[in-house]
């Protein structure tokens, strides 16, 4: 059974934190799902607001000092009882409406990782044109550097099962956890299915934390995943989940199948290669063993 944990990071959201999470409980979900958010050592009031909505459908997970945005979604992550996770940040830049479509090819047995994709003037916002072409400059990055081909690597709306989340070794505290992700997928052989989203972007004035440094970092990231002496474990070679069909008895292929249930794909195991020596005896005659 596919379970959506919606991991909602905070830090200093005090005006917009409350309307987030009433827009996630109030959307209409195609499968089981949890709000875990994580106060990441808010100092604006966020704290109280957090208290007061605590219990009503979400989670709450409290930091004593701002540790970044990586931190806290690791702790989230840590608390999180679902079978997939997304990430969703608490500042309205991002539509909780968009993750019933995201599901679709999960629920399907499309794919397992999903990449909501901000299509640059469609249903889209952006408040600077430095921070569209920045975004789009380093994906086109990840993609020469990971022959992939995708459209939006810094998408916050990445959908994956928390099992391969947990396998990615992340290492990053702050803003640069999203390119991370993105890294570490594309080097462990995964080709996130996109969906596009809707996308209002906030501007430096009105509370966005990143700037040109975090480009810089998430260069750095792209490269030192790529080039990384022990890569990432090929995800391709984890369980998936995959949608089998299970009909009472014979069904013509014009009729709707009966159940469907969710089970994990077997893995194959590869028996090693057999080690066959050889050696001289004392007459000089060639023996294998």
């Amino acid at each position: 059974m596919v379970m959506l944990s919606i991991v909602m990071p905070v830090y200093n959201e005090r005006g917009t934190v409350r309307s987030a999470i009433e827009r996630v409980l109030a959307v209409d979900y195609s499968c089981p799902v949890e709000l875990v958010v994580i106060d990441d050592g808010s100092t604006d009031g966020t704290a109280g607001i957090l208290q007061e909505l605590s219990g009503e459908g979400m989670r709450l997970v409290r930091h004593p000092r701002n540790l970044g945005k990586g931190a806290a979604v690791r702790s989230g992550v840590a608390e999180a009882v679902g079978s997939h996770m997304i990430i969703l940040d608490a500042d309205l830049e991002y539509s909780p409406d968009d993750i019933p479509a995201m599901l679709g090819p999960v629920l399907g047995g499309r794919a397992d990782h999903v990449f909501g994709s901000r299509v640059f003037g469609l249903n889209t916002r952006y408040q600077s044109f430095r921070f569209a072409m920045g975004g789009r400059a380093l994906t086109l990055m990840a993609n020469i550097l990971y022959d992939s081909c995708i459209t939006d690597m810094h998408t916050c709306l990445k959908l994956l099962p928390i099992a391969d989340f947990q396998a990615l070794r992340l290492s990053e505290n702050g803003f640069g956890m999203d390119t991370e992700i993105a890294a570490r997928l594309l080097r462990g052989g995964m080709r996130p299915f996109e969906v596009p989203v809707s996308y209002d972007g906030r501007s430096v004035e009105q509370g966005k934390k990143i700037n040109w440094r975090d480009g810089v970092r998430c260069l750095s990231i792209l490269i030192k995943v790529r080039i990384e002496r022990h890569p990432q474990q090929p995800l391709a070679a984890r369980p998936r989940f995959v949608a089998q069909t299970v009909a009472a008895g014979p069904t013509p292929l014009d009729e709707p199948f009966d159940d469907e249930v969710w089970v994990p794909a077997p893995v194959v195991e590869i028996p090693p290669p057999v080690v066959r020596r050889s050696r001289r005896d004392r007459r000089g005659q060639l023996t294998v063993r």
